[in-house]
């Protein structure tokens, strides 16, 4: 695992440059949201939860690089020249938080567990999605995965609840500025600092 994480983290070597191009071509073929049989980076997937026996499924999502486009008809937004914008919107949420969502709205049966980056180009980025199926004996009978089968993490994906969706909250930052999250979001925190109690 130490010698597979060294290799990934040297991107630009001629092996990984290499890999990527060849991989790239063949993520070019396949559809948006793909099952693969085993994780592209086992020991990242390992970290990250995933476990080689039944219950657990890997899926490789695509998701289109660059700002996000509003949808609106004819490029016209009937408002003030403020909000004239249409082209050059910024996303509330990360790419890799996208990419977990479409793969969970596919899978609706399934529960999202955590994703990690697997190679992009000039167009696109690819995520593999770990998901977990929570009624499987063997993932219902196993005390270290077993929580992700209770119904309040139905669509944890959804609610910003996975690793990638805490990081896009605010949850790891820690430094000056960081109550602001304090309470579960910003929204809370802010009400909780506005509300008075008589």
């Amino acid at each position: 695992a130490a010698y597979l994480s060294a290799i990934w983290k040297h991107k630009q070597s001629d092996v990984m440059r290499f890999l990527f191009r060849t991989r790239g071509w063949q993520y070019r073929q396949e559809s948006a949201i793909n099952r693969v049989s085993r994780p592209t980076r086992p020991e990242k997937a390992r970290m990250l939860g995933y476990k080689a026996k039944q219950g657990y499924v890997v899926y490789r999502v695509r998701v289109c690089k660059g700002g996000r486009k509003r949808s609106l008809v004819k490029g016209m937004v009937h408002g003030k020249p403020r909000n004239q914008g249409v082209s050059e919107q910024k996303s509330f949420r990360s790419l890799q938080t996208v990419a977990e969502m479409r793969a969970g709205r596919r899978l609706g049966s399934l529960r999202v567990l955590n994703s990690y980056w697997v190679n992009s180009d000039g167009s696109y980025h690819w995520y593999e999605v770990i998901l977990v199926d929570p009624n499987h004996a063997a993932i219902r009978n196993d005390p270290a995965i077993q929580w992700i089968a209770g119904s309040v993490h139905r669509h944890r994906e959804l609610r910003g609840l996975t690793s990638s969706g805490r990081k896009g909250r605010g949850f790891r930052y820690h430094h000056h500025g960081a109550n602001h999250v304090i309470g579960g979001s910003r929204r809370a925190a802010w009400r909780r600092n506005q509300t008075t109690i008589m």
